[in-house]
């Protein structure tokens, strides 16, 4: 206790003699002028540059830079992108000092997009681009990325890594413009040192056509490039870790990557029985477990199959590969192998309604599966000429599954009393074989925005899958019956896709554009099932059933001609597009009598906008129609016996879905204040949505099919505020409130009476980051939601219940080279029955010492110290409401090493001592 006592005396009395003062002023053009928006203002200290502050100038130019420093002198500088940054020596000899009018001279020599200056410029604002200056953010110094992401303003990371902007979620994480390694965000910011990395440019994702044409993003996500340091730039970096522990709990992971300049080999591997995917390297949690079987990147790209559940064990090595060259290629390409097994036990309990009452069904299953998989993807871009530019994108994986699945259900009455049960085995084996690419031409016509585009894509899948069913189905009541299943199922399935698209821009002056577009495409899906049931004369699975195989050929071929038009300004941007939809459809059955054709033609309209009020504010409106397919099962009216409870047949005259949502967004962030607040809206509005029609008889066994029906949409909306303090250099904080409520309207059918389900759930969430003195961080959060369900039925009641999470993660930097992580959840699922718990405090445990320079770090790791975790969680839907609970990772303690190896510029990166930046 007198050593946290002593922790806190320092971290409080480094600031004890700051003071604040208000420095104010105007930048303008020194030829016209004119106010100088989005300008930077910060101040350094004159003996080491550590940066105090910095601003950025309103519209009309203005500004106003608040300190709080004990400094009595400080270097200012005021910098523009394209002008001659100024630089004062600033003394505080007053608490508000006024400059008055600040001219800036252009640049004699200036590159497009480059602000050449001499000093570091905390913060630049381009056009579409945020620019930060890493060193310019103080961090510990063997931080990564990640820790210097926490710092920027209107940044935001929650405890799984996902980062996001302004409530935007980032997708993407760029090295030089290029993909680091794979999709996954964290492999780069986790594992690259803040020290090689120069710039840290944030912007709207883009598609391939709109990086090609310079069109803006559509604002959804956001996309992080960072750049690295020129000296920085040659070498290479390592990363690797081993740990073992209790209940032979285990994790070794290791990443190595080659630079110089623009091109990067980089090698992976991973094993661990901790759901972890270990393609990134959190030095204070990285040995912790994942309780939701996370694996981003690897699951995403089916190269690890945890099937959503349970605990999984893994094994992968993969290979990357970049390079480039400006305004000739740009290419990437990897190769991943793995393997992986999963285990889940589950449990659920089910009350459906009916329009009579409602029954309750209760099951227990347990899954074992395991995949081995083999993925190669590349993207390779080429500028054959300053006009034309051509890009391929091939994938191509090959994957093993087999899984067994074995389950035990029983229905119930309201008064307890078992109407019928069942048993089922499910053994598969499997193949699955893909291939797709996807081929880009691109020609620009002339200078103000003429282009043409081609487009050939195709995705091309086999799936041969072996299943031994098994089953057994008692009904008990007035007519006992039972009914044994033992089938063979012997699965051919093949995908064939293939699209054609071109488009063309003609512009109508500077702003205004003409886009015209054609697309075709056709979707061929080859299905043969054939089944067999057990004979007992014969011992063998020879008797072919003809009721229960298939063997058809479902085709769908759209054609859509659309045309645009767009306005594309710096303030103001939009965008109308209509489409008019042709599809066929045709399903070829050579077993059962489900042939059918259908056709349909749809006018789909398109619009965006978007609003710039100065370079803080931004609204954005977006308005989409789209059309759903029902899926093969959904048409083919054959009888699906894989749920002996609940026999599902397709219907073949079903209409396409037709989807329109809405989208409004606004994003303001208040340079001075540190504070930036967003806010969004939306809905959808489903036409002839495909919904379940079920009949229950006096037996609760159940028969589903599908019809269309309008009545179903859903509504959201939420806002987001964040606020950063920062007092001096010894103290930060981050406050982070972002409450959203979401209201659904479900339509669905049962014994022939329509079912209205109207849902409203408001969840509020607070978080706030602590940061003293780079010694001690906390990091409190609490999210609570209120769910609530009425239906249009008078007997059935009103279904509400509140869910409570609340954590709080601590890393505390002292001593020097040891950390100390805890990491803290606690659950409460207040209605959820009694056979599952209610509530868990889940808290893992980290505590390190780093020593070779902190190149080195063992660790000891508690994992569910309290041994309570579980994944107990309530849902409700148009006719049901359910509790389950599924396999989780428990309690284990591991101890591990960490070793970091680098070397950049021909020279192997500092010690870590000095000056914090």
């Amino acid at each position: 206790m007198k050593k946290i006592y002593l922790l806190f005396f320092f971290v409080i009395s480094t600031g004890t003699y700051a003071q604040e003062y208000e420095i104010t002023g105007k930048v303008i053009d020194e030829t016209t002028k004119e106010p100088l928006e989005a300008s930077t203002i910060y101040a350094e200290t004159i003996q080491d540059s550590t940066m105090v502050s910095y601003s950025i100038s309103n519209q009309n130019g203005a500004f106003i830079l608040d300190l709080n420093t004990s400094e009595k002198k400080l270097n200012l500088f005021i910098t523009y992108n394209g002008y001659q940054p100024v630089k004062k020596v600033l003394s505080l000899n007053k608490k508000k000092i006024d400059f008055g009018e600040i001219a800036l001279q252009l640049q004699a020599e200036q590159l497009e997009g480059v602000s050449v200056v001499g000093e570091r410029v905390p913060i630049t604002i381009k056009k579409d681009t945020l620019e930060f200056n890493a060193d310019s953010f103080k961090t510990r110094p063997d931080a990564n990325v990640e820790d210097v992401l926490k710092k920027l303003p209107g940044v935001e990371i929650d405890s799984d890594g996902k980062i996001t902007v302004n409530g935007k979620e980032v997708n993407k994480v760029l090295v030089n413009g290029q993909v680091f390694f794979s999709s996954d965000p964290k492999v780069a910011t986790k594992s690259l040192p803040k020290e090689i990395i120069d710039k840290i440019q944030i912007s709207d994702s883009k598609s391939k056509t709109q990086e090609f044409t310079g069109d803006d993003g559509d604002g959804e996500n956001k996309t992080i490039n960072l750049t690295i340091k020129k000296d920085k730039n040659k070498g290479y970096m390592g990363r690797a870790a081993a740990g073992y522990g209790t209940d032979d709990r285990y994790q070794a992971n290791g990443i190595l990557n080659y630079f110089r300049d623009k091109e990067r080999v980089s090698v992976l591997a991973t094993s661990n029985n901790i759901n972890n995917a270990g393609f990134s390297f959190d030095e204070i949690y990285d040995m912790v477990g994942n309780t939701n079987g996370g694996y981003s990147f690897a699951n995403d790209n089916g190269l690890i199959n945890n099937y959503g559940r349970g605990i999984t064990t893994s094994s992968s090595i993969g290979a990357s590969y970049t390079n480039a060259q400006k305004d000739s290629y740009e290419i990437d390409a990897n190769y991943f192998f793995a393997y992986s097994d999963s285990y889940d036990n589950q449990k659920s309990v089910r009350e459906n309604l009916l329009p009579e009452g409602s029954f309750f069904t209760n099951s227990e299953s347990r899954f074992d599966g395991s995949t081995n998989s083999n993925r190669g993807a590349a993207n390779l871009e080429f500028d054959i000429h300053e006009t034309t530019r051509i890009s391929l994108e091939p994938t191509l994986s090959v994957n093993r599954v087999n899984s067994a699945n074995i389950s035990e259900t029983t229905s119930t009455n309201t008064d307890g009393e078992v109407s019928n049960s069942n048993e089922r085995q499910t053994i598969s084996d499997g193949m699955q074989r893909n291939f797709s690419n996807q081929l880009n031409i691109y020609k620009k016509l002339d200078t103000i925005g003429k282009f043409f585009r081609i487009s050939l894509s195709n995705n091309n899948s086999l799936n041969d899958n072996e299943s031994n069913f098994k089953s057994t189905r008692e009904v008990f009541g007035n007519n006992p019956s039972t009914e044994s299943v033992d089938q063979m199922n012997l699965s051919d399935n093949k995908r064939d896709e293939y699209e054609f698209e071109t488009a063309y821009r003609q512009p109508l002056g500077n702003k205004y554009f003409l886009d015209f577009e054609y697309q075709w495409s056709t979707q061929t899906n080859q299905n043969r099932r054939d089944v067999f049931d057990f004979d007992d004369t014969t011992d063998a699975y020879d008797n072919f059933n003809s009721v229960l195989s298939t063997n058809y050929e479902f085709r769908n071929i759209q054609q859509k001609p659309s045309f645009g038009i767009r306005r594309d300004g710096e303030k103001w941007r939009w965008r109308v597009n209509a489409e008019y939809a042709f599809t066929d459809l045709k399903n070829s059955d050579f077993l059962q009598t489900g042939s059918f054709e259908r056709n349909y033609k749809n006018l789909l309209f398109n619009a965006s906008s978007s609003v710039n009020f100065g370079k803080n504010k931004r609204l954005r409106f977006n308005y989409r129609s789209n059309l759903r397919i029902p899926s093969v099962g959904q048409l083919q009216p054959v009888p699906n016996i894989s749920n002996p409870l609940n026999i599902v047949q397709g219907n073949p005259d079903l209409s396409l879905t037709k989807n329109h949502r809405v989208y409004i967004n606004f994003n303001n962030y208040n340079w001075r204040e540190r504070t930036g607040f967003y806010l969004y809206t939306g809905g959808e509005v489903e036409e002839d949505k495909v919904v379940s029609v079920t009949t229950t008889d006096e037996d609760l066994l159940r028969t589903t099919t599908f019809t269309n029906v309008d009545g179903n949409y859903n509504m959201y909306f939420g806002f987001g505020y964040t606020k950063q303090i920062k007092k001096d250099s010894t103290f930060t904080a981050k406050l982070n409130f972002r409450p959203n409520l979401r209201y659904n309207n479900d339509v669905s059918f049962n014994n022939s009476r329509e079912l209205v389900a109207k849902s409203f759930s408001v969840t509020p969430y607070l978080s706030t980051t602590l940061n003293f003195n780079e010694l001690l961080e906390i990091e409190p959060a609490y999210r609570i939601t209120y769910n609530n369900t009425k239906y249009n039925i008078d007997s059935f009641e009103d279904v509400e219940f509140v869910s409570h999470t609340a954590s709080l993660r601590t890393t505390t930097y002292w001593p020097e080279n040891v950390v100390w992580g805890n990491d803290i959840n606690y659950n409460y699922n207040g209605n959820v029955s009694a056979d599952f718990d209610k509530d868990a405090l889940f808290w893992n445990m980290s505590l390190g010492y780093q020593f070779l320079k902190k190149k080195a770090t063992f660790k000891v790791l508690a994992y569910d110290l309290l041994n309570q975790n579980n994944n107990a969680r309530r849902s409700t839907g148009a006719d049901f409401i359910q509790d389950f609970q599924s396999t989780v990772l428990t309690q284990y303690f591991m101890a591990s090493l960490s070793f970091k190896f680098d070397q950049f510029g021909g020279k192997k990166p500092n010690s870590g001592r000095g000056r914090y930046r």
